[in-house]
């Protein structure tokens, strides 16, 4: 069992679209949607829910009115005005710092377990699907980020599968870190832009880091061909393995409006082919390690 994470130093550079194409060309796989903050491959994919549970994640004060005797002790010392006149916590502002709690002379706060979203086990019409959703504003990313990594892991064991094929979210940060964690490959999307390539930049240097073995791809490459030519010398300079230009193409888009992966719209297509080669490049490398 191989996993594939596939990432972007950036968000909008068509890294879902990648992953939706790859779910549909791969035989033996689970997907797993790490992009828990703004996760959208389920809008490709249109999972049927099998098993929904509750992520939770520390904890904020509650004050039972029964036994408060509003002595204003907790207002007093919390920093984050979370507690309101009428001796009522506002879960949005609590940091769960539980100094209420401790403070409070006749037991009225408990500190229970925060919701903080929610992550799902479902089928698609390519196969199993572990995907999640943080509430808005909410932490811990990494955290539910491992959780849908770990349980994609699991299903594979058991359903002894090939490929765990991993959406991941852009970026540099904790939630990047937590997907590509125990990965085979870095699968990195980029675009031919002075940011695109600065970012791609930055996650190769965060997958060498973690020792994992990064692919690039450019997708819309032929809106600045000098900066795709660019990219793929800078790939060539620092061992990262070169797959393919995806040209632009509105096919693309009349594929997402139809809830299709652009392999399945336009399956002939010039960027249906590239992708196709991306895939059997992939393919190719992650039997190999």
């Amino acid at each position: 069992m191989k996993s594939i994470t596939v990432i972007s130093g950036k968000g909008g550079t068509g890294k879902t679209i990648l992953t939706a194409s790859l779910a549909a060309l791969a035989k033996s796989k689970i997907m797993a949607d790490c992009d828990v903050d703004a996760a959208d491959l389920h809008l490709i994919l249109k999972p049927e829910i099998k098993r929904k549970e509750v992520f939770e994640g520390g904890k904020a004060a509650e004050i039972d009115p029964e036994k408060c005797v509003k002595c204003g002790e907790c207002t007093a010392v919390c920093r984050y005005d979370a507690i309101s006149d009428d001796f009522v916590v506002d879960p949005i502002n609590c940091e769960g710092c539980a100094l209420c709690f401790n403070i409070c002379p006749v037991q009225a706060v408990e500190m229970k377990p925060s919701t903080l979203g929610r992550w799902y086990i479902s089928e698609t019409r390519h196969g199993p699907m572990v995907h999640a959703k943080l509430g808005i504003a909410e932490e811990n990313s990494g955290k539910l980020v491992a959780l849908v990594r770990q349980q994609a892991r699991l299903i594979a064991e058991r359903d002894d599968l090939d490929y765990i094929i991993v959406d991941g979210p852009p970026g540099i940060g904790c939630p990047v870190i937590s997907s590509i964690t125990g990965t085979d490959l870095a699968l990195i999307v980029t675009e031919p832009t002075i940011s695109g390539l600065h970012d791609l930049q930055r996650v190769v240097g965060l997958a060498s880091h973690f020792g994992i073995k990064s692919l690039v791809c450019v997708n819309k490459y032929d809106l600045n061909i000098q900066f795709t030519n660019q990219i793929e010398t800078y790939c060539k300079s620092v061992g990262a393995e070169f797959l393919g230009r995806i040209p632009f193409d509105t096919i693309v888009t009349e594929a997402m409006v139809n809830g299709k992966a652009v392999v399945e719209y336009s399956s002939d297509g010039q960027v249906s082919e590239e992708i196709k080669s991306i895939w059997n490049q992939v393919d190719s490398i992650a039997q190999r390690i």
